[in-house]
């Protein structure tokens, strides 16, 4: 029996709510209690390591003051010549886990996990599981044994790993589909495949980024009328599942959907498109997804409380710190700079701040640099009764588009205006470029449905004004208009995908960037369009 599933077994509701909870139930001052704490066990454990003897200039601080005084804050680049290179020799411990990112900027960044790290950051997962599925604080609906049908990365992408450790290692899940293949196949078939097994055995858990949730339930919603017999329907979960999601749909008047076949017991998701397809999802699947800020760096960072409405850091995953966005903007015009930060008990509502992390449990990084932006939006969430402060995710720093000084434009803001334009659309992307010297907002869109050129600027600029006052009066100041369009033919980004692959590149390099992509993405995608019309 794994650890978590004796747990389990052997505690009632409450004791399990506390283990895995309980941080929700936290003052801040408790909440600080604990950073302190397990930041002086962190500099206890890093001093002597090459590394940490690098990072901290040979220092050994003796409080949480000496130590944000004396430790440089660090970038990637910092860590890049060892971690690139997986170097164990500079590390505290042989790692657990070497997990990587995403990849942005062309490169995987490297991450070492401790084993302690990494049964920190699965007690936090489950937490996450459990929010996810409850409706009330001290619900308790999932446990050993519910199956996962998760959408996401294999090892060695963080989420990869930390699930496999989970299902392993610590709480018995059944994952659909199987770890032991699932990192064998390509995402678009493993995401065929889960749905198929998903047929059979029915989901309690459903894990997935937010644009996957919403691409399977429009397929599913336009391709019901196309769906062809087969004899795997004849198996009876499967033909059951199925005449009751067709009677489902007959009844409600439309087509088939996610939510007529499975009723999952949780919805989790992450990712910055989140609050834009949040309600597309709960049409789609029937259920408001619960969102997890996560990481490479740390899996996972905060999550929602059980409403589903602010994200909640944890305290025993990193150390917090936050460059407050003054700070930001002064580093910016004084070169050499060393923006100063607060931490978690001195972030003010209403504010913007890049994350900065210090890991613990021994692991490498330092007062390290996500390039991430949070605005804290509440000291506390008096419906739920947590008393730390909440916040959401607003932007990564290197993919905001900046307008004149006048608007600084970030993926979210883009992809919410797109969306709310309710132009019909296969994907897009958008860098800043010039016209006399002046810049403006570039969106090279494939439209599923075709509109004039005129008509697209006109409804994109529209939102761009309602959803940020600060982009309203952009044109009139530069005198241009600030948003171009390029329509890219169907299949565009399809073919962009396929072309990739073909060049062997990894799951995360085989779709362009959202924001800022480079001369060389735009020209590729510029020259794919362009097939689509001589190859139609």
């Amino acid at each position: 029996m794994l650890p978590e599933d004796k747990f389990f077994e052997t505690r009632d509701g409450r004791k399990i709510w506390e283990r895995y909870c309980g941080f929700l139930d936290l003052s801040i001052e408790d909440f600080m209690q604990i950073q302190r704490r397990l930041l002086m066990e962190q500099i206890e454990m890093v001093a002597n390591s090459p590394l940490g003897k690098e990072i901290m200039k040979g220092n050994k601080p003796r409080s949480v003051e000496e130590f944000r005084s004396v430790v440089p804050l660090t970038t990637y680049e910092d860590y890049k010549p060892y971690l690139s290179e997986q170097r164990e020799d500079v590390l505290t411990e042989k790692p657990y886990y070497w997990c990587h990112s995403a990849g942005r900027g062309g490169y995987f960044k490297w991450i070492p996990y401790t084993k302690q790290g990494f049964e920190a950051y699965t007690r936090r997962v489950i937490a996450s599981m459990i929010l996810a599925s409850a409706k009330s604080k001290g619900q308790i609906n999932l446990g050993p044994g519910a199956c996962a049908l998760l959408l996401m990365p294999p090892q060695p992408y963080a989420s990869g790993c930390a699930i496999h450790h989970l299902s392993k290692y610590r709480l018995s899940l059944k994952i659909i589909p199987p770890l032991e293949y699932a990192g064998e196949m390509e995402f678009q078939d493993r995401i065929a495949q889960g749905f198929r097994m998903a047929l059979v055995t029915g989901p309690d858990i459903i894990c997935s980024i937010a644009s996957v949730l919403v691409k399977v339930g429009e397929s599913m919603a336009e391709g019901a009328q196309r769906m062809k017999f087969s004899k795997f329907m004849l198996q009876p979960s499967v033909l059951f599942r199925l005449v009751r999601a067709l009677l489902r749909s007959k009844l409600a008047g439309r087509p088939i959907m996610p939510k007529d076949l499975w009723s999952a017991k949780a919805l989790l998701t992450a990712g910055t498109d989140l609050h834009i397809y949040k309600d597309q999802i709960a049409y789609y699947w029937g259920e408001v997804p619960h969102e997890m800020y996560v990481s490479s760096e740390v899996f996972p960072m905060a999550m929602q409380n059980w409403n589903r409405k602010w994200l909640t850091f944890a305290p025993d995953t990193a150390f917090w710190e936050f460059v407050p966005e003054e700070e930001l903007l002064r580093a910016e015009k004084e070169n050499g700079y060393q923006p100063s930060t607060v931490l978690l008990n001195e972030i003010e509502s209403g504010k913007t701040y890049e994350v900065v992390i210090t890991h613990l449990y021994g692991m490498s990084h330092l007062r390290y640099r996500m390039g991430d932006l949070i605005t804290c939006v509440a000291s506390r969430d008096d419906e739920t009764g947590v008393e730390l402060p909440q916040v959401v995710f607003k932007a990564r720093i290197g993919e905001i588009i900046n307008l004149g000084g006048l608007a600084a434009l970030n993926e979210k803001t883009v992809w919410q205006a797109i969306a709310n334009s309710g132009i019909q659309y296969e994907d897009w992307s958008a860098r800043k470029e010039y016209d006399g010297g002046q810049g403006y907002l570039s969106i090279y869109l494939e439209l599923k449905k075709q509109l004039e050129a005129n008509d697209i600027v006109r409804m994109i600029d529209e939102q761009l004004q309602a959803i940020d006052t600060d982009y309203k009066d952009v044109g009139k100041l530069l005198g241009l208009q600030p948003v171009r369009v390029t329509s890219l033919t169907p299949g565009t980004f399809q073919r962009y995908y396929e072309e990739k692959h073909k060049e062997g590149a990894d799951l995360a390099h085989l779709k362009p960037p959202h924001m800022n992509a480079s001369d060389t993405i735009i020209q590729r995608l510029l020259r794919l369009s362009q097939d689509g019309i001589e190859k139609p």
